[in-house]
């Protein structure tokens, strides 16, 4: 029995308006992915492929952690014209502070960047800012904190009080030294000293080369202080007290950026945690009776983060 005309003209329809709907489910399905990618990866892809200028802000304790550092590379090889780097950090670990500042030179050798100080750029702060061509500052920023810190803390008198000994053996006398449990012996102390001058010596010699300072200069900013501002400009440790405003002025005026390009941020991509995944897997983890997946994942605490080796780190009230 054959099929009518009418059905078969009908069946063609079905089968076209099918095959529309399932082009555009995976259309749709593409846009989703390619927008998750641009959130998570810390790129509106298009948003930031034409001419503009970056800004990145520098918050908080410095670490040198991977994804700040992934950040900077994609902003140098972006279509971005100049970096405003936003500074408001006391510093963290000298190590990181480093990695911060050579990731920043790289991108310095392809496009301009400022750095814009807000209420804080200190010690590992201010190495960042010094990854900048141009720094300025708010007129009660603090800028500075020109040094390098090695602390531990020593209970071996309250353990001496409550009679415990904390037994050790060891390959050679300075291995784990200082351990905190003992008195903090002459030798142990001139090692430590010697890693601490080492990494002072580097951060000096740094702030000489971009500030372009002279000995003398140097030695009225290198000994630990923070100063304001207003009193880093003369003290060369800024080139002007302004904002944003001055920022893009400079880039406009002396490095020859587009007018009135748009300022975009880049931020890094957000974690389980701020988007609210880690915190429904802990519930559904605890509603089974299983351990909270916040151990397992081992999550950072952004307030306090751990900073182990030297310091380069201001620790005033303003800090701890």
């Amino acid at each position: 029995m054959s099929l009518s005309s009418d059905y078969m003209v009908d069946r063609r329809r079905l089968r076209r308006k099918l095959g529309y709907w399932r082009i555009a489910a995976i259309a749709a399905a593409l846009a989703a992915a390619l927008a998750a990618m641009g959130r998570f990866s810390g790129i509106d892809t298009i948003e930031k492929a034409t001419p503009h200028i970056a800004r990145l802000s520098i918050e908080g304790m410095i670490t040198g952690d991977s994804d700040t550092l992934d950040l900077i590379k994609k902003i140098g090889e972006s279509k971005a014209s100049a970096l405003i780097l936003t500074i408001d950090s006391p510093g963290g670990t000298t190590t990181g502070a480093e990695k911060l500042y050579l990731a920043l030179r790289k991108v310095g050798e392809k496009k301009p960047i400022v750095a814009v100080i807000g209420t804080l750029g200190a010690s590992g702060g201010y190495i960042a800012a010094l990854g900048a061509d141009e720094i300025v500052v708010r007129g009660n920023s603090l800028v500075g904190s020109i040094g390098v810190l090695f602390q531990f803390p020593n209970v071996a008198k309250t353990l001496d009080t409550l009679g415990v000994k904390v037994e050790e053996i060891k390959s050679s006398p300075l291995k784990a030294a200082p351990n905190g449990f003992e008195p903090t012996s002459e030798a142990a102390r001139a090692a430590i000293a010697s890693l601490v001058s080492d990494s002072y010596a580097w951060f000096k010699d740094l702030v000489k080369a971009r500030r372009h300072l002279d000995d003398a200069e140097l030695a009225k900013v290198s000994d630990g202080r923070v100063f304001t501002g207003r009193q880093s400009v003369p003290l060369k440790l800024a080139d002007m007290v302004g904002g944003e405003t001055e920022a893009i002025q400079w880039l406009e005026t002396e490095k020859g950026v587009a007018k009135k390009l748009p300022v975009k941020d880049w931020k890094k991509k957000p974690s389980l945690e701020r988007t609210g995944l880690l915190g429904l897997a802990s519930a559904g983890a605890r509603a089974l009776g299983l351990s909270p997946l916040a151990v397992l994942f081992d999550q950072a605490d952004t307030q306090h983060p751990r900073l182990d080796g030297l310091l380069a780190i201001w620790q005033g009230s303003a800090a701890n």
